[in-house]
């Protein structure tokens, strides 16, 4: 019996657990809650004494997918729909595979006893657990899913909504594309929409855009009142017509530069003392940078100036003193070798006279003053920091005048040398300039007439203590010869302190102090020209303000009819571009 026994239970068929809970593959939630409803389904009817039959256990209607929560994502089932929305590691199924000719054959089924419905009892209740901790899982699982589903939608706006609707889990491809962008990666600003850095002079000239050139005009217009209307020993009360033109021009080149820098004055009585002055200046200069450190500045000018009521050779009892016209010219040479600094500077300068016209309305002719002058200089200097250069120039020149004998019969012709020493300063804004002093000698061609010589002083120097703070010192030694019959000429040293405050950025004041010492040579005497100036400019806008100075002269002189006083005050408008 117990052999007969043994040799049926291994003969009766009995299938796998494996099988039987359908866990091969990967495993959905809908398989494993329809296989939990189908062994509920089959311990009832254990309980009630009936046998599941495989109508009962495959064609029994699945249980309809209740969300936890509204809007919630149902998961897939095992309808047709599943083919469409499934994972992609779910195994085919049995219809899909067209070479398949035979069904799965059905599970057999199971013989009810009391040991079955013992273990029945124990898998219900064990079912009946499981079911609970599903159904909790399953609500979690949902609130998850229909959070990610919100965030997915909202990334993917544009996607079609029948896609969606089908699998709201899976990312596309541009998924990653349609997510809003992260606020570091927007675009800024345009340039022209960014705050702009303040202006260190908001009224400063903009200037005009000429060609590869940036030209600044200025105009300033304005009436002089005077108690002397030509600075002479003579000279009255007038109120004058003042206008003056001034320009400058830079380029903006890569490499090399070049400069254009002029001014034109014109002044004209309205009422009193007659004055008819005009007079302007024109110069330019180009910087060229060589081979082997070599550098090369060439200038070149063009002065019109009438000759001045105070000057030594200005003519008595005439209408209109005569145009004295200056033509000159220069070209450097810089070479810098290790510390070691060397300029050799060529320089030409003639000038040439108009008639002068007397008071009764004849000409006097001043040929006998055109004469050119010749120089050539060598500065040696040694760079003992950037900011000083210590250095000596020595010079030589040849004055050469037209009429080799003037009209009184004397060789005015000369042979000029000179030797100074000096310091370069440069500090940047702070201070910058040179200043250097030495000795200067023309010797004349004629034995009657005495050389002129002495001491030179040159400067030219500026210095800023604070920001929109300028004082400057210029100095300046000059050889004044004349055809005055027995005198050689005298040297002129001329100095001026000048001083610039921005007071604000619309306001601007300036004041200037001038002392002229003028030492005739061969006779005793001189000349003592004082001066002192302040003005005011307040810009009405960038382009036009309102300008005023006044201004004190003094000369006193041991020569008779030279001494005169000149006080005046200047209002106009400034127009700039």
């Amino acid at each position: 019996m117990l052999l007969a026994t043994s040799m049926f239970a291994l003969l009766r068929p009995t299938t796998l657990h494996a099988q039987e809970t359908e866990l091969r593959g990967e495993v959905s939630e809908s398989a494993i809650l329809s296989d939990q409803q189908r062994k509920a389904r089959q311990l009832a009817l254990a309980a009630q004494g009936q046998q599941p039959t495989n109508a009962a256990q495959d064609n029994a209607p699945t249980r309809t997918y209740l969300p936890a929560s509204a809007g919630a994502v149902p998961d897939d089932t095992d309808t047709g729909d599943a083919a469409e929305t499934g994972s992609l590691f779910d195994p085919p199924a049995a219809t899909d595979d067209t070479s398949a000719d035979i069904a799965a054959p059905p599970k057999p089924r199971r013989r009810s006893s009391t040991a079955g419905q013992k273990a029945a009892d124990q898998a219900e209740d064990k079912a009946a657990d499981k079911s609970k901790k599903k159904k909790k899982s399953t609500a979690d699982t949902t609130d998850i899913t229909a959070s990610t589903t919100a965030s997915t939608t909202d990334a993917a706006d544009s996607a079609d909504t029948d896609e969606e609707t089908a699998n709201r889990r899976a990312l596309t491809i541009d998924s990653a594309d349609k997510q809003k962008l992260d606020p570091g990666a927007e675009r800024t600003d345009a340039i022209e929409g960014q705050k702009k850095k303040p202006e260190d002079d908001p009224f400063a000239a903009t200037g005009v855009k000429w060609g590869s050139f940036v030209i600044r005009p200025t105009i300033e217009q304005g009436l002089t009142a005077t108690s002397n209307g030509d600075s002479s020993n003579a000279g009255k009360s007038a109120l004058l017509s003042e206008t003056a033109l001034r320009f400058s021009a830079a380029s903006d080149w890569r490499e090399n530069s070049a400069t254009i820098d002029g001014y034109g004055l014109f002044r004209e009585t309205v009422s009193g003392y007659p004055v008819h002055n005009e007079q302007g200046r024109i110069e330019g200069q180009l910087n060229v940078d060589l081979d082997n450190e070599l550098r090369a500045i060439a200038k070149l000018g063009y002065e019109a100036v009438p000759e001045s009521a105070s000057s030594p050779d200005a003519i008595a009892g005439v209408s209109k003193q005569p145009l004295r016209q200056t033509i000159d010219g220069s070209l450097a040479v810089e070479k810098d070798a290790g510390k070691m600094q060397y300029t050799l500077t060529g320089a030409v300068s003639h000038d040439f006279y108009g008639d002068a016209k007397l008071s009764n309305g004849t000409s006097l002719s001043q040929k006998d003053q055109d004469s050119t002058l010749y120089t050539a200089t060598l500065r040696t200097g040694y760079e003992i920091s950037p900011a000083i250069t210590p250095f000596t120039e020595i010079e030589v020149g040849r004055r050469a005048y037209d009429q080799r004998i003037d009209n009184e019969g004397f060789e005015r012709s000369s042979t000029r040398l000179g030797a100074r020493a000096g310091v370069e300063l440069d500090m940047g804004e702070k201070l910058s300039g040179e200043f250097s002093a030495g000795w200067l000698r023309e010797a004349i061609d004629d034995k009657n007439l005495d050389e002129i010589s002495g001491a030179t002083v040159n400067a030219d120097l500026k210095w800023s203590p604070e920001r929109g703070t300028t004082i400057g010192l210029t100095g300046r030694t000059t050889v004044e010869p004349t055809t005055t019959a027995g005198e050689s000429g005298d040297i002129l040293y001329s100095g001026r302190l000048t001083g610039e405050r921005q007071i604000r950025a619309n306001l601007t004041a300036n004041a200037a102090l001038g002392l002229d010492w003028r030492d005739y040579v061969g006779i005793d005497g001189h000349d003592k020209v004082l001066s002192a100036e302040a003005g005011l400019t307040w810009w009405l806008n960038r382009y036009a303000g309102l300008t005023t100075r006044v201004r004190t002269e003094k000369l006193t002189s041991n020569l008779p009819g030279r001494d005169y006083t000149a006080n005046s005050i200047f209002l106009g408008v400034k127009v700039q571009r």
